[in-house]
């Protein structure tokens, strides 16, 4: 039995997702404790980092499409087995930065292979695990990389270089995931303030999951 909940964080490069993810930890760690599980993809465990790091290796240039999409399905389904199926099963919260999403938005349309080919590449790869609720960061895809270029020098990877061709592909996927799963995924305005956008977040989390997050009117926010 899968008890917990599993809250995904997605977004366009630069669109504060992962400062966003940062403060809402912050914020649920005191009242959480060990019932808050924290991870991104690719990653999340030993094998899954080793991945991760070629995937994201500006050094690999020669690297095939499918040959990209496939490694992330399979840092995805060891990241499932080790770290967060066993966290469902003990009734925690697990936050995850990026997942499946990411892949049909960025493989599936930014790459061109197929959305569809992606999302069931990884039916297999997830056995259908499907994330409680996931947290849109929309923001305008040239905003974005233009913020990479101001703030992240230091941790650019082989994604983020990528035309803004590629870019406003990724964020149009995103855009028809949201309209297609509108039950699941919510949109976050990411052109706000960051603790504009926290506190949207942390609204949508409270509404969505009560048993694990306060309602602003029950906590400091």
């Amino acid at each position: 039995m899968l008890t917990g909940k599993l809250v995904t964080f997605e977004g366009p490069d630069g669109a504060g997702k992962t400062s966003a993810l940062n403060a809402i930890v912050a914020k649920l760690q005191p009242q959480l404790g060990d019932r808050l599980v924290v991870t991104r993809e690719p990653g999340g465990n030993q094998i899954s980092e080793a991945i991760r790091k070629i995937i994201l290796d500006r050094h690999n240039t020669a690297m095939d499409d499918r040959t990209e999409a496939l490694l992330y399905a399979a840092a995805r389904r060891q990241h499932i087995v080790q770290t967060i199926q066993p966290a469902l099963q003990n009734d925690q919260l697990v936050l995850c930065d990026r997942y499946i999403d990411s892949s049909v938005a960025y493989q599936g349309a930014g790459r061109g292979i197929g959305e569809q080919a992606v999302y069931d590449m990884n039916q297999f790869a997830t056995a259908g695990l499907t994330a409680d609720l996931t947290l849109y960061f929309d923001v305008d895809a040239a905003v974005g990389l233009n913020r990479i270029q101001q703030h992240r020098q230091n941790e650019i990877n082989r994604l983020d270089v990528e035309a803004l061709s590629f870019h406003n592909r990724v964020q149009a996927a995103y855009l028809r995931l949201l309209a297609d799963h509108p039950d699941r995924i919510k949109r976050v305005d990411a052109s706000q303030p960051l603790d504009q956008v926290v506190t949207q977040a942390l609204e949508i989390m409270a509404s969505q999951l009560p048993a694990y997050v306060a309602s602003k009117g029950g906590e400091d926010q």
